[in-house]
């Protein structure tokens, strides 16, 4: 049972390494100063101030101030599970494994850290889901900052830091830590102002 374990996980390291290869091989020189752009949290600062006035308008000056301070909860428990997980699964990114080297396109960009899982598909997806949740009812076309956590988390692949494997658990993990920030925050606020405005 246990060869049989090791042998199938065997399989899956190695499909996600040729994933990675053959995905980090679609790009070229033309696009890599736009997905560098895109990889970097900071450049994404526009679409986090529209997400602050969608709050503002769809539920007021207390409530949204209420949701920041969450969301900075988010953000912080996102991160410091994130780096748990890196650390007692202790994967070294792609970029940083000598044996894929000649496979992969180099890049100057080269982050150290551990790979499993991908902290920007995890809080970028934690993020989403949590707002998505939280302005569906208010606003349709919510559900299009999908794209967001898509891009950011494509980003890892096409630059070689992350495995394909890496990013999708991130996806994977990020909804349901988003879903479970949003109930715990439908509870709270429910309490706190006494009335029920999400749901």
């Amino acid at each position: 049972m246990e060869k049989l374990e090791n042998s199938f996980l065997d399989t899956i390291i190695a499909s996600d390494k040729k994933l990675l290869i053959y995905l980090n091989n679609l790009g070229n020189e033309q696009w890599d100063a736009t997905w560098l752009f895109i990889t970097n949290q900071f450049n994404w600062v526009p679409l986090f101030l529209f997400v602050l006035i969608l709050l503002g308008k769809a539920f007021g000056v207390k409530k949204t101030l209420f949701s920041l301070l969450f969301i900075a909860l988010i953000v912080a428990f996102s991160d410091q599970f994130t780096n748990f997980i890196k650390n007692s699964v202790g994967r070294t990114r792609p970029c940083n494994t000598f044996e894929l080297q000649e496979y992969l396109r180099v890049f100057v960009y080269k982050p150290r850290g551990k790979s499993f899982w991908s902290g920007h598909a995890s809080l970028s997806t934690t993020f989403v889901t949590f707002i998505i949740l939280l302005l569906r009812k208010y606003y349709k076309f919510i559900y299009l900052l999908v794209l967001f956590p898509l891009t950011f988390g494509y980003s890892r692949i096409y630059l070689g830091v992350h495995y394909p494997l890496d990013v999708f658990s991130g996806y994977l993990s990020g909804i349901i830590l988003g879903t479970c920030f949003y109930k715990v925050h439908k509870y709270l606020t429910k309490r706190i102002f006494d009335k029920t405005v999400i749901s």
